[in-house]
């Protein structure tokens, strides 16, 4: 397994890690963002940090059946995951605001499933894939992702998250806004809010 500082500088070697003044996609501001694409733009570094998790998730999980990954962020971390685990993996993508599956992909009744993002903060994204797998009648196993950022506060998954790196930044909302942040240019690099 990699140790917190080797896998901090390959998210900075590579431009994951970037600090500002970013709102996250769920709404709240913050003064780093983890851009995993830029982490995942390098396979063989982001291998070394998708091995890693891979080891966790197979110790945590005996019974996989079925990985499932919101898009965008986590199409590609499910894809090396699922690779790595030999499971199937499949994404949902945003239908006019919610997420559904297309392309062929279902979940089978019955079926154990994982739900992997790239970054977990608030847990947004992840609740609404729970809603495709109680709609199939399938079994939530639980949540893995690259980078757990999530806080007491910001959290609304009540299951334990399995991450590779546990990495705690500041998030507020508009009203409770900083001086330091909020004299800096605001930057929305989250996929939530494209049309």
């Amino acid at each position: 397994m990699l140790s917190h500082k080797k896998s901090l500088d390959i998210l900075k070697k590579t431009n994951a890690l970037l600090e500002g003044h970013f709102i996250l996609s769920s709404g709240l501001h913050s003064s780093k963002y983890i851009q995993c694409a830029k982490l995942l733009s390098f396979p063989n570094l982001a291998q070394k940090i998708c091995k890693s998790l891979a080891g966790q998730i197979k110790k945590k999980y005996k019974k996989i059946d079925l990985i499932l990954a919101p898009a965008m962020g986590g199409i590609i971390i499910g894809y090396e995951i699922g690779r790595l685990l030999k499971k199937e993996t499949i994404f949902c993508e945003r239908i006019r605001g919610k997420f559904a599956l297309r392309r062929g992909f279902s979940i089978n009744k019955g079926a154990n499933v994982l739900i992997i993002e790239d970054v977990i903060t608030t847990g947004k994204s992840s609740l609404e894939c729970v809603k495709l797998i109680k709609k199939a009648n399938a079994k939530l196993l639980g949540f893995a992702s690259i980078i757990d950022r999530s806080s007491k506060q910001s959290l609304k998954i009540k299951k334990k998250i399995i991450s590779h790196l546990k990495i705690t930044v500041p998030v507020y909302n508009t009203k409770q806004l900083p001086e330091e942040l909020k004299s800096i240019p605001v930057s929305t690099p989250g996929s939530r809010f494209i049309k």
